[in-house]
């Protein structure tokens, strides 16, 4: 790396850009390189979608909740910033799929939809029998064309039929990015699937013979046993601000909006909406993709971006005294078939689930509404919302009191859609930066996988490649 000292622009205080200006700020220190680091967010706030009220006792997230606790990227950082010992993992308990106005026990043995125990499948009351039968030709179907992409609702339907995929598969993958599984990438979003089946053919066969049995877990009956999903006691929104307070507070810039990037010469010229110029010799832009097509417009290899749908979801957190609820369930929540005549696409009994969040004798409940194609639910009033969500509910459980509170959160246009040929898109834009825009690097939800921990990834490479690029540059 050069002597003289160097800059680095992130662009957006999310996951992904936090993640970079820490990880990046601790390289500088470590090494003592001659590196100035400056973190620019349009809001007045770091953490994007990490969001928590905490409230009469509750800890309701508004983002996301939690996370896959094998993902260790994000229990890595929370270790460099002094938050492990905050992380809890979440209690078990049934989970259901709603089909046709009746709760359905999720399947035991089925892994994201796909069966892999005969004696669960045949006996729920999720599908017809000849449904069953069309989900047994999986055994005998041959592969895929090898290496293209594809719908991931074609590749399901095509190995386990309409009505598994319904039921089940689409209910499940579906809520994860609030996206139609007929228009969303099998190899930009479950590529694993893709893969178990080319090398076993069969996704049952296939699933069963790579996913390690779990052992038997010993205690007292009643007991919750631990999941595999982690969280903070205090919530995401303390584990950005934790972050946040590793970083130099002069290298943060709050409310201060991007508006264009020049690269001239050997340099790129970042123009703020307040009028100022700032100089980088190199930029991670962890923003939302048509943020940063239109930061970047003066170069039309962006335009493919300002065509990625995203889709518009809220949260609504409902909190009751236990007695308000007439008819309690054995679970942890449940998800909403499509087919169902219902707006709710999920719901987590978030007491059950995460015992932290809900003082004694009271009942969380978060509900899921908007995916794509269904989106308008979001843009009504706090009210009308929850008249709906009380409406769905009570088809199911019987609340006998109006909620204490309610917490609503909306997210408009947040959830990129990562349709068929997302990857070669992705690879065409990232090739023509290479060679217009050296020293530009790109992460995100919008980029390369929409969780926290996918986030955090994004932003660690993004700070090798950064130190790299300037590397190479200097010597």
């Amino acid at each position: 790396m050069a002597e003289e000292e160097q800059k680095v622009i992130i662009i957006g205080g999310g996951a992904a850009g936090l993640t970079a200006a820490y990880y990046l700020q601790k390289e500088v220190k470590e090494k003592n390189l001659p590196l100035e680091i400056q973190l620019i967010e349009a809001s007045h706030r770091l953490g994007g979608k990490m969001q928590t009220v905490v409230r009469d006792g509750f800890t309701i997230e508004r983002g996301p909740d939690s996370f896959l606790a094998r993902k260790t990227s994000i229990i890595r950082l929370a270790k460099e910033v002094g938050m492990d010992d905050q992380l809890v993992p979440n209690s078990t308990g049934k989970s259901y799929v709603l089909v046709n106005e009746k709760l359905h026990s999720m399947p035991g043995g089925s892994i994201m939809g796909i069966p892999t125990e005969v004696g669960p499948f045949m006996t729920t009351g999720l599908f017809s029998i000849p449904g069953k039968l069309r989900a047994a030709a999986d055994l005998i179907l041959p592969r895929s064309e090898s290496g293209k992409d594809q719908a991931l609702g074609h590749f399901f339907r095509r190995r386990l039929g309409d009505e598994v995929v319904e039921n089940l598969i689409e209910p499940l993958l579906s809520g994860i990015y609030a996206g139609d599984i007929d228009q969303m990438s099998l190899m930009a979003t479950f590529p694993q699937f893709y893969e178990v089946e080319q090398k076993h053919r069969s996704l049952i066969l296939g699933m069963k013979k790579s996913t390690p049995a779990q052992p038997k877990q010993q205690g007292d009956k009643g007991k919750s046993k631990k999941g595999g999903f982690l969280t903070f006691k205090t919530g995401l929104q303390s584990f950005a601000e934790a972050i946040e307070a590793k970083l130099d507070a002069s290298s943060v810039l709050k409310g201060h909006r991007v508006e264009n990037i020049a690269r001239v010469n050997n340099k790129y010229e970042v123009y703020l909406n307040n009028g100022e110029c700032l100089t980088a010799d190199s930029i991670i832009a962890a923003t939302p993709h048509k943020i940063t097509q239109a930061m970047f417009s003066d170069y039309r290899f962006f335009e493919p971006l300002k065509h990625v749908p995203s889709t518009s979801v809220a949260t609504v957190a409902l909190a009751f005294p236990e007695e308000a609820i007439n008819e309690d369930i054995d679970g942890t929540g449940f998800v909403v078939s499509r087919n169902s005549d219902y707006t709710i696409t999920a719901c987590t009994w978030t007491h059950k689930k995460w015992e932290h969040s809900t003082p004694e004798g009271k009942v969380l409940l978060r509900c899921y509404v908007g995916r794509a194609g269904d989106e308008t639910v979001v843009d009504l009033s706090d009210d009308q919302i929850v008249k709906i969500v009380l409406d769905d509910l009570n088809k199911i459980m019987q609340i006998n009191m109006s909620p204490d509170f309610a917490v609503i959160s909306r997210w408009k246009n947040s959830m990129p859609q990562y349709t068929v040929g997302h990857k070669q898109r992705l690879n065409s834009i990232l090739e023509a930066m290479k060679q217009e825009l050296p020293g530009v690097f790109l992460a995100g939800a919008s980029y390369g996988g929409v969780g926290v921990p996918d986030c955090i990834d994004q932003g660690e490479a993004a700070v090798k490649n950064v130190l790299e690029y300037l590397n190479n540059k200097g010597s």
